[in-house]
């Protein structure tokens, strides 16, 4: 088996305020959609792989008898592959405002051959966790007949395409930053609910979300096993391995990062992408984040906060190397190619899930180091 990355990242439109869209609103949103999707899919093309290259997102069959390369160790391959062994994915990643501009760009990267397509975090509209308001509270709704994973619902069935959805999800007195997984039929497979909430200048979700307590999940998609770590998850190397241990083939991380309102002199955009690339390597599985480009100002309690989101969504091979990434404001379209039998492979004959010893690492259950027999 092995997949197929295309990536898509987009410039901010503000035509639905960030809300959810009415059916008004879903026809005037249309009408923009309808006059500009053809352009856009047929630059998409022009840029994009060959067709006999990319297998139809959804079809396992074969499109060429071309076998895949064996000349990198990552598994990634440049050649033309068969479907049988090789399946597709997808990022699609940047600042998207409004589920009728979203439509375009998940059919863009379907029309690529992706597979299972990643949207960033809390894609709905813009990042509200810049400021304590009561207001965005009225932003949640719940997991049951959420309108934004009904809409994803619907398009994955038509597509046949996998698609992770981040919402923010209200559970009785509770709030919840989390990601609906969608099948390829539509089926809605479960839910995960992030675990590390982030408190600081410009990031104050401990305000919104509850901590999560589903616990590291992994999903058996038609595609893929997959694992979802939500933004600040992703700095915690206890999460990556928690998913790869359960059977995680590929580690998707939607994001929402920037520069920080406090200290303009901080970029942590390299550091970001380098704790995602070790998770890679560390546990010998391919890693894509998908973070929002663009600037947002919001009105909080102390006056104006801005931040810079960082944009540079990226995929990581099995050995932790970069093998596409975008830069922080243009639109791009990532491809690259995974051999995920191959990867399969090469993780198990490396030994580090072979030589772990889990009877060491209790102290991993302790907030100290200390008294780690507890």
């Amino acid at each position: 088996m092995a997949t197929r990355f295309a990536s898509r990242v987009v410039s901010r439109r503000f035509s639905s305020g960030g809300k959810i869209l009415s059916e008004e609103e879903k026809a005037a949103e249309n009408v923009y959609i309808k006059k500009t999707e053809q352009e856009k899919l047929e630059k998409l093309a022009r840029k994009g792989p060959k067709p006999e290259e990319t297998a139809a997102a959804g079809s396992g069959g074969s499109v060429t008898d071309a076998k895949p390369s064996s000349s990198t160790t990552s598994g990634a391959s440049a050649e033309k592959v068969s479907t049988d062994k090789y399946r597709n994915y997808a990022v699609v990643a940047g600042a998207i405002t409004g589920l009728g501009a979203l439509g375009w760009l998940v059919r863009a990267a379907h029309g690529k051959g992706a597979n299972i397509i990643l949207i960033q975090e809390l894609f709905e509209g813009y990042y509200f966790c810049q400021a304590q308001r009561e207001d965005s509270i009225q932003r949640a709704s719940p997991y049951k007949d959420h309108p934004t994973i009904k809409r994803m619902q619907e398009l994955a069935k038509e597509l046949g395409v996998v698609l992770p959805v981040s919402f923010f999800e209200e559970a009785n007195n509770a709030h919840c930053n989390s990601v609906a997984i969608i099948d390829a039929d539509g089926t809605d497979l479960g839910l995960y609910r992030k675990s590390h909430i982030p408190d600081g200048p410009g990031y104050q979700e401990k305000f919104y979300f509850n901590p999560g307590e589903t616990g590291f999940k992994v999903f058996q998609t038609k595609f893929a096993k997959i694992g979802v770590a939500i933004c600040w998850d992703q700095w915690f190397p206890e999460a990556a391995r928690a998913m790869v241990l359960q059977g995680a083939e590929i580690l998707f991380c939607p994001t929402a990062i920037g520069s920080e309102p406090q200290d303009d002199g901080l970029d942590s955009r390299d550091h970001w992408k380098g704790v995602m690339q070790g998770h890679a390597g560390a546990n010998l599985v391919p890693l894509v984040a998908s973070n929002h480009i663009g600037k947002e100002i919001i009105e909080t309690e102390h006056g104006k906060s801005e931040i810079t989101f960082y944009g540079n969504s990226f995929k990581a091979g099995p050995t932790g190397e970069i093998v596409k990434a975008a830069d922080s404001t243009e639109e791009a379209v990532l491809v690259a190619k995974f051999d995920l039998d191959k990867i399969k492979s090469k993780r198990h004959s490396w030994g580090v899930f072979r030589d772990r010893r889990p009877d060491l690492y209790k102290v991993l259950l302790t907030l100290d180091g200390n008294n780690p027999s507890l």
